[in-house]
C-alpha cells in the first residue's frame, strides 16, 4: 500500500460509521461495475422460487432473533 493510500485509509477510518459504510460500498462497487445478465437473471429466478415456496407454505420462516441465536451458536458454541 502506498503512503497516499495509507493516509486515505487513516482519514476514512476517522469518519462516522455511516460515512465509512457508504465509502466502503462505493469502493467495492467501483471494483466491478460489470453486471453479468445471466447471473442477475439466475438470482431473480431464485428469489421468485423462494418467494413462491414461502407463500405456498412449502417452507416456513424463522424470526430474526432465532437467526441471531443460531449465528451465535455457530460462532461461539453458545
Amino acid at each position: 500500500m502506498t503512503q497516499e493510500a495509507r493516509e486515505l485509509l487513516q482519514k476514512a477510518l476517522a469518519l462516522p460509521d455511516n460515512e465509512r459504510a457508504e465509502l466502503a460500498g462505493s469502493l467495492i462497487s467501483s471494483l466491478d461495475a460489470t453486471v453479468d445478465p445471466d447471473v442477475d437473471a439466475a438470482w431473480q429466478a431464485e428469489v421468485i422460487r423462494r418467494l413462491h415456496e414461502v407463500q405456498s407454505g412449502k417452507v416456513g420462516t424463522i424470526s430474526w432473533e432465532e437467526v441471531q441465536q443460531k449465528g451465535r451458536t455457530l460462532l461461539h458454541g453458545e
